[in-house]
């Protein structure tokens, strides 16, 4: 019985202890104070890890990201510094020798270094500072020769700066709402060369729409004037765009001495070495890059070469600037035929670069000159003139006393003489409509006389002893010149032979004697005076018929009879009558 007893009271005791001992274990995780009858906080089961010691080499073969993404210093760089130094020694053994004199010797060596510098991989790292080099090489190599050619003929006539020399290395913002604008234009506008829409465009289009650049730019619209239907003739005889002449106004503004810092000439800028090639001589006495007409001709044909070279007007005007060769390495090195790709990827210089964009601005500006401020420019008069063979050396100071007009209009008609001396054989031009008269006058002048002796027209009550003090010479000199005796007088309007003529010519008088001794005692014969007999009038070797009977003494005087031509007819030595 009691054994039964206890059977059914052991659960009952079992009981409380262990929910007092669960109670307890609760009690322990939690507060002090919490009731063993409240159900415990469920707390969110975190998973355990076991952590292994990390191995001592973990990052052995691990680079910090700073490193990670930096590329190593490439060996081949190594190539450009070899080639550089290399360059520059063989430049300034070859500036050695040409100092010495060794043209020929120092010109091989100027090539080697170039070639060095030229001939480096494509891909080489650091090229940039290769293709500087060359450019360095090429200038200084370019300055030694012209400053060899300066000495050797005399210091250079007076040249005008190229106006690109202050562009091409420029940039400019692109003013807001232009390209829009510009767009519409170029929908409306008939070119023969095309006319594209960039933005290096439009930012010169926005200089030239300023102060500074408008004023550059009318500059050369109106100084087109004088040239613009020659360059026009031209171009259209060699089948090229018309467009094509505002290439001239981007090199030169017109100016057919302009000469920019790399020794480029004339109104279209050619190398001493291009321009022989395309039969532009340079002597002593003359530089057939200043002459307009033979310049233009050049140009065309140079660029309708670049032109069948290329396929691409675009390329053509490039290479016309920086030469075929370097674009051709631009697009060896690209693998683009195409401007504006090689615009992109700096493969051209950056002068080459701009000087299209320019060309582009300015001709979309002329056919547009409304909307830019331009239609009242007023183009300058065409230069108009008769071209003359002349059969000695002659000085363009007597063609201008024979012309009748100033020395300063007879040199701007023939920029291309240096030395105001044109060659014997050499076409001079004169001012249109005087090109007979010249030539009859000068055939009356020795030939050896050309380059000293002028031609001086008599002013109203003007003496021999006058004329002599004008021109630094003695009135024996003047007479003997002229064929007459000392006590015959020019009268108003006669023309008589100058023998001394230009600052620092050695006098060619008839006595050794000082001027004042010899003009001294005729100065009394020679000056008018209100004398009822009448005057004995100058006579000379070249004379139109007066309307004044000579006197006795004048028709003594030796005379030539020349064919009339124009208004020359019967004349005596020097003297001639309108």
């Amino acid at each position: 019985m009691t054994l039964r007893i206890l059977r059914r009271s052991l659960p009952a005791l079992i009981a409380p202890i262990l929910i007092g001992v669960t109670g307890c274990s609760v009690v322990n995780h939690q507060t002090r104070f919490t009731h063993h009858f409240v159900p415990p906080t469920v707390r969110p089961h975190v998973a355990s890890y076991a952590m292994e010691e990390p191995p001592h080499d973990l990052y052995a073969k691990e680079q910090p990201l700073l490193l990670a993404d930096a590329r190593p210093l490439p060996q081949r760089s190594i190539e450009v510094d070899v080639r550089t130094s290399r360059a520059e020694a063989l430049y300034q053994a070859g500036a050695g020798l040409f100092v010495r004199g060794k043209q020929d010797e120092a010109r091989a060596e100027f090539d080697r270094a170039l070639e060095l510098l030229s001939t480096a991989p494509a891909g080489l790292p650091e090229r940039a500072r290769l293709v500087k080099k060359y450019e360095q090489l090429v200038e200084a190599i370019h300055r030694l020769e012209v400053e060899a050619a300066g000495q050797a003929a005399g210091p250079d006539p007076d040249v005008d700066k190229s106006p690109l020399d202050d562009l091409v290395n420029m940039t400019f913002p692109i003013e807001p709402g232009l390209k829009g604008k510009v767009r519409e234009q170029l929908q409306a506008t008939v070119s023969q060369l095309p006319l594209e829409l960039a933005d290096p465009v439009i930012s010169f289009i926005t200089y030239f729409s300023g102060p500074r650049g408008k004023g550059k730019l009318e500059f050369g619209f109106r100084r087109a004037g004088r040239y613009a239907g020659m360059i026009k003739r031209i171009l259209d005889e060699e089948g090229l765009p018309q467009e094509l002449i505002y290439l001239a106004q981007a090199e030169s503004a017109f100016l057919p001495r302009a000469v920019s810092r790399m020794r480029a000439t004339g109104m279209w800028q050619f190398m001493k070495a291009t321009g022989y090639q395309y039969d532009l001589l340079q002597t002593a006495y003359t530089e057939d890059r200043y002459d307009p007409e033979k310049a233009t001709r050049a140009a065309a044909r140079h660029l309708r070469d670049l032109h069948n070279q290329f396929g691409d007007w675009y390329l053509a005007i490039a290479a016309y600037n920086c030469g075929p060769s370097a674009v051709e390495r631009a697009i060896q090195r690209t693998g683009y035929a195409d401007f504006w790709e090689l615009y992109k990827r700096n493969a051209i210089p950056r002068e080459t670069a701009n000087y299209l964009p320019i060309i582009l601005a300015m001709t979309i500006m002329a056919k547009n000159p409304g909307d830019y401020g331009l239609e009242a420019i007023q183009p300058d008069p065409p230069l108009e003139y008769d071209t003359i063979s002349l059969s000695a050396p002659t000085h363009l100071a007597l063609i201008a006393d024979l012309a009748d007009k100033p020395l300063q209009t007879v040199r701007e008609l023939n920029p291309a003489v240096l030395r105001l001396v044109a060659p014997s054989g050499y076409p001079v031009h004169v001012p249109k409509g005087t090109g007979g008269m010249v030539m009859a006058a000068l055939e009356t002048i020795p030939p050896g006389r050309r380059v000293s002796w002028r031609i001086h027209r008599v002013s109203p009550s003007e003496s021999v002893s006058a004329i002599a003090r004008q021109y630094r010479t003695s009135e024996s000199s003047i007479v003997a010149a002229n064929g007459s005796e000392p006590a015959l007088a020019p009268e108003e309007g006669d023309l008589i032979l100058i023998p001394v003529s230009y600052p620092g010519a050695a006098p060619q008088v008839a006595s050794k004697r000082p001027v004042r001794k010899a003009s001294s005692p005729r100065r009394a014969t020679v000056k008018r005076t209100p004398a009822k007999a009448p005057k004995a009038r100058m006579s000379t070797s070249k004379v139109l018929p007066s309307k004044k009977a000579p006197s006795k003494r004048a028709a003594a005087a030796p005379v030539r009879k020349v064919k009339r031509s124009g208004a020359y007819a019967s004349v005596s030595l020097a003297t001639a009558r309108r």
